[in-house]
């Protein structure tokens, strides 16, 4: 009888036969992130030389069979390497993250204001900010890019605007300046 209750602690501390092969179709899901990836990204990640080699293979397969296999070789070789690091810079890369969203949506706002602005307030803040800031040049862009904005013409310098302000406005320094509004 002790030895029945010994074998099914022993079974209970396995994961199920379901469980195992949920785990193995997410590596292989995985798995079919990294083939979707380009050489630059891949390289990032740093996986090991036989991974790398699979992954590259799966790429250069176009026939169903050969490529499912290929994908499950990738899924078996995912076990040795740490699938979450993987998977948490795939999400990074998925998703922008929300630093660099409200970095968009402060340069935005910073755009909107320039091209409202008459009394150029917002331009001389922005001189104080950010002192290499080509003032002159930002005048201009904003005034032809309200210009265009009212005559319905292609946003050409409302997107040069854009392009300034992300040249002027360092990518660490949104938290410090949210307080424009």
């Amino acid at each position: 009888m002790e030895e029945n209750l010994a074998d099914n602690s022993e079974r209970e501390a396995r994961p199920s036969k379901t469980k195992r092969k949920k785990e193995m179709h997410a590596l292989q899901d995985i798995g079919e992130s990294l083939v979707q990836l380009d050489s630059k990204r891949l390289i990032e990640l740093g996986l090991s030389d036989t991974l790398m080699e699979a992954v590259l293979e799966a790429k250069r397969i176009r026939k169903h069979g050969a490529l499912r296999r290929q994908m499950q070789l990738i899924g078996k070789l995912m076990r040795d390497v740490d699938a979450e690091l993987i998977r948490k810079k795939l999400d990074l890369w998925g998703n922008p993250s929300a630093e660099s969203t409200a970095r968009l949506h402060q340069l935005e706002r910073w755009r909107e204001r320039l091209m409202a602005d008459e009394q150029m307030q917002a331009l001389n803040e922005l001189g104080q900010k950010y002192p290499t800031a080509d003032l002159q040049q930002l005048r201009t862009l904003a005034r032809n890019a309200a210009k265009e904005k009212l005559a319905n013409k292609a946003p050409k310098s409302f997107r040069a605007l854009f392009h300034e302000l992300q040249k002027i406005i360092p990518a660490t320094d949104e938290r410090r300046s949210e307080g424009i509004d």
